[in-house]
C-alpha cells in the first residue's frame, strides 16, 4: 500500500475550464475533480489494464481519466449525470477523435451492463464515484447486476476503503457484503488536497479483484438467506450473536444451537465471525 503526498498537479486546471463554461461543481452530486497526475497513474496501474479490456467509468467529469483509459483498452463506456458535463466532454472527445470512447447521460444507478456483453465476457470497472454513491453503486453490480464486472478500481473515502478491507475482528455488514463477491485491497491512500474543490476527507484507491458468486457456490449458500442472516447479526451490534440471532432461528435458544453447531462462542459478537464463518452457520439453517 502507498501513501501519497507531494501531488504533482495535472496541465488542465478544472477550475479554469469549468468557469470559463459559467460552471461550478455541483456539492449536491458530490462532484470532486481528480487533480492530481499521481494519483491519476496510481489508478491506472491498480486497474492492470490490457488492450482488448473493456471498461465502465462512472462520473468521468472532465475526462481526465477517460483519456487515460482511451489510451490503454479496446473501448471505455462512460457514463455521465450531468448534463451540462456530458455535452462538454462529448464535444472535447469527439474533437479529439476517441472513437473508442461512448458517452452516456444518466444516472450510473440505471446504467445496464448488459449493454457491454457484446464487447466481450467481462468488464472492469474504473471510477472517481461520488462518495455518497458507493454503498449503492457496490450492492448494484456486486449484488444485483447478474453482468458482473472481474475488477473494480474505486476511489472511495478512507474510512469506507478500511471499513471494506477489515478482517476479523473489525468486520461489518459492508466488509462481508463486498468480500463475499470479490477481494478487496487498498492500493494507495489518497491525500484530499488530490480534488478540487477538496472534500472534508482523505480518501483511498479500492481494488476489488477476482469478482464472482463462487463464495456462494462452493460453500452451497443461498445468496438471500446469507445476507439475511448476516443482516440480523449486525441488527444489535452491542448484543451478543445468540441474542441478535434469536428471531432469525426462531428463538435464543435455537441461535444457540446453531452456534455451537458451528463452533462459534455463544457469546460471540458479530464484528468477530469471519466470512467462511457465517457461510457455516448459514448452512445450519435450510
Amino acid at each position: 500500500m502507498k501513501h501519497r503526498s507531494n501531488n504533482i498537479f495535472i496541465m488542465e486546471d478544472p477550475r479554469t475550464t469549468l468557469h470559463a463554461h459559467g460552471y461550478s461543481p455541483n456539492k449536491l452530486m458530490g462532484q470532486n475533480f481528480l487533480v492530481s497526475e499521481l494519483v491519476l497513474k496510481e489508478i491506472i496501474s491498480a486497474a492492470s489494464l490490457r488492450k482488448d479490456d473493456v471498461v465502465l467509468e462512472a462520473g468521468p467529469g472532465l475526462g481526465v481519466l477517460t483519456r487515460e483509459l482511451a489510451k490503454k483498452v479496446r473501448a471505455v463506456f462512460s457514463v455521465e449525470k450531468d448534463k451540462m458535463l456530458f455535452n462538454l466532454l462529448h464535444k472535447r472527445l469527439t474533437k479529439e477523435h476517441m472513437r473508442n470512447v461512448a458517452l452516456s447521460c444518466e444516472n450510473i444507478l440505471d446504467f445496464s451492463p448488459e449493454i457491454l456483453r457484446s464487447r466481450g465476457a467481462r468488464y472492469k470497472i474504473v471510477a472517481n464515484i461520488p462518495y455518497y454513491l458507493t454503498a449503492r453503486f457496490l450492492r448494484k453490480f456486486l449484488a444485483e447486476e447478474s453482468f458482473k464486472p472481474s475488477s473494480m478500481v474505486l476511489l472511495v473515502q478512507r474510512e469506507v476503503a478500511e471499513r471494506i478491507t477489515a478482517r476479523p475482528p473489525n468486520m461489518s455488514l459492508l466488509s462481508l457484503s463486498v468480500q463475499a463477491y470479490g477481494e478487496p485491497e487498498i492500493a494507495a491512500w489518497v491525500p484530499r488536497d488530490s480534488f478540487w474543490p477538496a472534500p472534508k476527507v482523505d480518501s483511498a484507491i479500492l481494488k476489488i479483484s477476482k469478482i464472482s458468486e463462487e463464495f456462494f457456490q462452493k460453500q452451497k449458500l443461498d445468496e438471500k438467506n446469507f445476507f439475511e442472516l448476516i443482516r440480523s447479526g449486525f441488527s444489535q451490534k452491542r448484543k451478543t450473536l445468540s441474542n441478535s440471532l434469536s428471531m432469525f432461528f426462531s428463538d435464543k435458544k435455537a441461535a444457540g444451537e446453531a452456534l455451537k453447531k458451528s463452533g462459534l462462542a455463544t457469546r460471540a459478537r458479530p464484528e468477530e465471525l469471519s466470512l467462511i464463518d457465517w457461510a457455516i452457520l448459514s448452512r445450519t439453517k435450510h
